[in-house]
């Protein structure tokens, strides 16, 4: 299970970190369907996605601990879980986006609950060090 958990976790800090250096440097072109939009929301895609790799730093930095801490991991994940919740309230109050956040909206969803899964599993077979 600590494999997987490490696994999982460095798998979603590269895939985090990637994801943000792509759009902090494409900005708006990264984004379907935001070819109109304004410089105000270019600012604001670049803003939030060097935000977003420093995220993924994070969850890299958390699987390369040893042993891993679970609270650490219950935030990124919880924080991860807040973003599909994000992604549902803007659904019902503005309608289907474009079809590739739908999957994104799922991985966000469901990912957090088996993290804190393993992370539970993990941290019951860690023996507390004193």
């Amino acid at each position: 299970m600590l494999r997987t958990l490490r696994i999982l976790m460095l798998v979603a800090g590269v895939a985090c970190v990637a994801i943000g250096l792509y759009h902090l440097v494409l900005g708006i072109d990264s984004v379907p369907g935001e070819e109109g939009a304004s410089a105000t929301v270019d600012s604001r895609e670049r803003f939030y996605n060097a935000i977003f790799a420093g995220y993924g730093v994070a969850w890299i930095a958390a699987a390369r601990r040893t042993p891993i801490r679970a609270t650490d991991v219950r935030w990124l994940a919880g924080i991860l879980f807040l973003g599909g919740v994000g992604r549902i309230l803007s659904i019902l109050v503005h309608g289907q986006p474009h079809w590739f956040q739908l999957p994104l909206t799922a991985i966000e969803l469901v990912g957090p609950p088996v993290v804190f899964w393993l992370a539970a599993a993990v941290d019951r077979r860690t023996p507390v060090p004193g």
